[in-house]
């Protein structure tokens, strides 16, 4: 990787508007639904700066702005036309006859193609597949999406043996993007985590990108950076759950208009804190939720949203914001043998300088998560209280 490889992914709020209007429309004879009607009256809103954008227009603008330009897009996996939790609505269906009409092939005249599939419920099989087309289809970005990220253990061998490891086995490049959804939401172990921690592990010499997008404009510059930039290395996206409704993650316009992905969110709300929060993903903004309540200004929290290769750079400079500080927290929600705990706090204690660094997770377990909903609901309240009290 060199720096010179970046190149810039926002776009301007005329560009924006453009892309949007065909995104919400449909032809006149066709019959849609109440309710993805009145979605795609909300996406049209956000296109053109009047609500904060969600992740579902965030990718669909990424999707447009990338077919328009003549860069070839191609998503699969076991719900994506409607997306698992119904945020995705890339297929619209006439409720009377039953026809399609998919706003992504209607950007514009010369645009290239976009595809995006159900597909069967072999991950293997279909992983597989799409690590091969982004092999010969390079120009193209190319996505497969888990319907939940813990169903990604079934496509393991393709994960170890090609995604991985591939360019250093045989020197082969692959651009091709995991999108697999995580998140502690009280549903149970086998609906919990995409397994951050074992993605990890296989991290080395940058193989690949492992990435956390907390923000739709973040989600939206990473697509873009994917395939705009001269490096090709496959994605690994834990993309959110119960956060794609979440108005904290929400964008304004504006921000799809600034130059690049940030590998690292500062903490711009809170001067020179004496504690510092740093996570990745949803627990961030339940963090920002309690800090809230809690009306306190002296806890700073930072996002870790590239955790492979891990932004040195960047990390030293948000935690340079707080000089006054006298420890660092890594917050995860998972438990301590899993998530990115063992990856983040060796690497946080060499930048801190003088500064302790500890961390707060679930207690280690042979599962993923609990299966009650009340023993998760006490597991997270402990863990935001001693985010903000523990001494």
């Amino acid at each position: 990787y060199q720096p010179e490889y970046e190149v810039e992914t926002g776009l301007s709020a005329a560009e924006l508007a453009e892309l949007t209007a065909p995104l919400t429309s449909y032809p006149e004879d066709f019959h849609i639904h109440a309710k993805v009607k009145k979605l795609l009256e909300q996406r049209a809103e956000m296109g053109n700066g009047k609500r904060p954008v969600d992740y579902g227009m965030a990718e669909a603008l990424a999707f447009a702005s990338l077919v328009k330009a003549g860069t070839p897009v191609r998503l699969t996996g076991q719900d994506s036309r409607r997306g698992t939790f119904n945020q995705r609505h890339s297929v619209l269906l006439d409720i009377e006859n039953e026809q399609e009409w998919i706003p992504l092939q209607h950007i514009a005249a010369d645009q290239a193609r976009c595809e995006i599939y159900n597909s069967t419920l072999s991950e293997a099989a279909v992983l597989g597949y799409e690590y091969g087309y982004s092999r010969d289809y390079p120009e193209a970005l190319v996505l497969w999406e888990a319907q939940f990220g813990d169903f990604a253990n079934v496509a393991q061998a393709i994960i170890d043996q090609f995604i991985s490891a591939g360019e250093d086995k045989w020197n082969l490049l692959s651009g091709v993007v995991m999108l697999l959804p995580h998140g502690y939401e009280g549903q149970g172990p086998e609906h919990s985590s995409a397994r951050i921690e074992r993605y990890l592990q296989m991290a080395a010499r940058d193989n690949y990108q492992i990435c956390q997008p907390s923000s739709a404009a973040q989600y939206f510059h990473l697509l873009r950076r994917q395939v705009l930039r001269k490096w090709r290395k496959p994605l690994v996206v834990f993309t959110p759950k119960s956060m794609l409704r979440n108005p904290d993650a929400s964008s304004p316009i504006a921000d799809f208009s600034r130059p690049h992905f940030l590998n690292v969110l500062p903490d711009n709300e809170v001067q020179d804190a004496k504690r510092v929060l740093v996570c990745t993903g949803k627990i961030g903004r339940e963090l920002q939720a309690e800090r809230r309540r809690r009306q306190d200004r002296s806890t700073a929290i930072i996002f870790l949203e590239q955790l492979y290769p891990f932004p040195e750079t960047e990390m030293a400079e948000a935690l340079a914001q707080h000089p006054s500080s006298r420890e660092v927290i890594w917050v995860q929600e998972e438990p301590a043998n899993m998530g990115a705990l063992l990856h983040a706090v060796p690497r946080l204690r060499n930048l801190a300088g003088e500064r302790s660094v500890t961390s707060i997770k679930r207690s280690a377990s042979a599962s993923p998560s609990t299966g009650s909903a009340k023993a998760h609901e006490l597991e997270q309240k402990t863990l935001l209280t001693l985010a903000f009290t523990r001494q």
